[in-house]
């Protein structure tokens, strides 16, 4: 009789990184013979089709009420009742062996009900923090806020504006309470940071008793490989890259902006990302902007022709992109912030201090100065080495049985 697996998160789209790391969890998990499930919001992204058995949660009008709760008095993950309460009957049929959480934030679920339920379930429950919601009051991330409130109990929170966005009350400080009852009841959960500082700073939340474990993130170097590099027209001189999801002053848009002022002829500076109008106004002539590309393979033929990724991030978990850009051969210097250094070795680029736009440019120009086969080859080794996603979820797969066999 196999084992059953369930993971929960908001989104299974594949352009998402939760979503293709359930995705390439799911389907290890079935060849290691497990059955696989995946709970997710069916407003934000329908009924697509997967590899795992997909479970729907909720509907639009849940959507939007939990929206309005948010909006109005701060109550994200409060919110979504009846959602819950459907996951919790699925959850009793489907009867997983373990139950991987991802993010339970994203409009759709009630943590506090979910929790209460898992409890009295008594099974083994991991929850994978790929940011900080889980152990705060309100903000996903606080570093770019010199935020500690998070430690002793957060309140009048200077995020209170940032996702999830609350226009009207700051309940921070009980939802900082909230949360420390409700997680903290799961006395089967180990907790998993996807880098070594997320871990460091778990160590004085309210959840610092529990087990943890650091699993990083892997790729699939058959897509970000040096090979890509074919696919894309190179640029003549030096080609400097940034990329982002979405940009946000937090990745260090405006520390581009500086950076472009600075260039010599023979630099040129690539952005990739989306943008608001606004922003591509600031951005200055001559500096070509891509929006990001869903086709893994474009991306990595980018990454591929570049020079050098520049990561000018202010506050990261253990952003992919470094990953990615090294997996393709390409360097990366980024600032000393959060996971983001945990990437960078000797051998695979450099990290400068927060702010220090012209250490950016010297040890890029560094990187362009030296030889470009070498470098890609010592990047490419240790990529292999660290980020295959065999490798690094193959992890979880050896944790789920060690979980099911105690």
């Amino acid at each position: 009789m196999s084992h059953k697996l369930l993971q929960i998160n908001p989104v299974v789209r594949l352009n998402t990184s939760t979503g293709r790391i359930m995705k390439e969890i799911g389907e290890m998990a079935i060849a290691a013979g497990w059955e696989s499930y995946i709970a997710y919001s069916r407003a934000r992204d329908g009924v697509p089709q997967h590899t795992s058995q997909l479970v729907p949660v909720g509907d639009r009008l849940d959507l939007a009420v939990h929206a309005v709760a948010t909006r109005l008095f701060d109550a994200h993950g409060l919110a979504s009742r009846r959602a819950t309460r459907e996951l919790i009957r699925r959850i009793r049929e489907i009867d997983p062996d373990v139950v991987h959480i991802h993010n339970v934030h994203g409009y759709f679920l009630n943590y506090p009900l979910l929790c209460e339920f898992l409890r009295q379930r008594g099974k083994p429950v991991i929850w994978t923090v790929h940011d900080c919601w889980l152990y705060t009051g309100h903000c996903y991330h606080y570093a770019s806020a010199h935020c500690d409130k998070w430690r002793t109990g957060c309140g009048h929170c200077p995020q209170k504006r940032a996702f999830p966005s609350s226009w009207l009350l700051d309940r921070s400080a009980r939802n900082w309470r909230l949360k420390k009852q409700a997680i903290g009841s799961l006395d089967q959960l180990t907790v998993v940071t996807v880098s070594d500082w997320m871990r460091r700073e778990m160590a004085s939340s309210f959840l610092a008793d529990k087990p943890f474990r650091v699993i990083h993130n892997g790729i699939d170097l058959d897509v970000f490989r040096p090979e890509a590099a074919a696919d894309a027209s190179r640029t003549e001189g030096t080609l400097l890259l940034g990329v982002a999801s979405i940009w946000l002053e937090e990745k260090g848009l405006g520390d581009f902006i500086a950076l472009a002022g600075r260039l010599r002829e023979d630099e040129h500076l690539m952005l990739v990302g989306r943008m608001t109008e606004e922003q591509r106004r600031r951005i200055p002539a001559g500096v070509q902007l891509i929006e990001r590309t869903e086709n893994a393979g474009k991306l990595a033929a980018l990454y591929a022709v570049a020079t050098v990724l520049l990561n000018p991030t202010w506050q990261d978990n253990y952003p992919t992109v470094n990953l990615e850009a090294i997996a393709c051969g390409t360097p990366v210097v980024t600032y000393r912030t959060g996971g983001s250094v945990e990437a960078v070795t000797e051998g695979t680029g450099f990290v400068v201090e927060q702010g220090d736009i012209d250490g950016l440019l010297l040890r890029a120009r560094e990187l362009a100065s030296a030889d470009r086969a070498a470098t890609a080859a010592r990047c490419r080794e240790y990529a292999q080495h660290h980020f295959g996603k065999q490798k690094c979820y193959q992890n979880y797969i050896h944790f789920y049985e060690d979980l099911t066999t105690r």
